[in-house]
């Protein structure tokens, strides 16, 4: 959330609730629609950084209201995100922990923990795909809901092959 509030912020200034506008707009329905008391704390931690400054503006016959500006570290700070690769594969998987460990307990049956994470995957492909159908349907231009959602699906596809490959090994 932290350099989601920093990217934007980095295109122009904003109060909170027009951040989480934004974030709604951009993701769609792909995301879940942030809740606007983790906006700002999320902005009062960055500005407690120095990341961002916060400025209130009045408004007429309303409270004042507090909009953001990125702060030259808030920038350097981004930059950094930005440049840095995104972790890659997991090696630390906590369904493979289970796979190996589970079963040394007496607690669990390998192929038993294999289908039943195949069924979790699965149901989670459906929910997906009726996800995509959806955004298709109410927001077809917002092309990155349905890169978001398509990624998803490939993730998920890409373990369940790995769960096969398991099972093969493991049987």
């Amino acid at each position: 959330m932290r350099q989601a509030l920093l990217a934007l912020l980095a295109k122009e200034p904003a109060h909170g609730y027009e951040l989480k506008q934004a974030l709604e707009t951009i993701f769609g329905i792909a995301y879940p629609s942030p809740n606007i008391g983790q906006i700002y704390v999320t902005l009062g931690r960055l500005e407690k950084d120095g990341y961002v400054r916060a400025v209130d503006v009045e408004q007429a016959n309303r409270p004042n209201k507090k909009v953001y500006y990125i702060t030259a570290a808030g920038r350097e700070a981004l930059e950094t995100w930005v440049d840095e690769p995104t972790e890659g594969p997991r090696v630390r998987d906590e369904f493979f922990m289970k796979l190996v460990l589970a079963p040394l307990t007496g607690l669990a049956d390998r192929m038993a923990l294999v289908n039943r994470q195949r069924r979790h995957y699965l149901s989670l492909m459906r929910d997906l795909a009726e996800l995509a159908e959806l955004a298709e349907r109410t927001d077809p231009a917002n092309r990155a809901a349905l890169l978001l959602i398509e990624g998803a699906m490939l993730h998920l596809q890409a373990d369940l092959d790995w769960l096969e490959r398991c099972q093969e090994e493991l049987q």
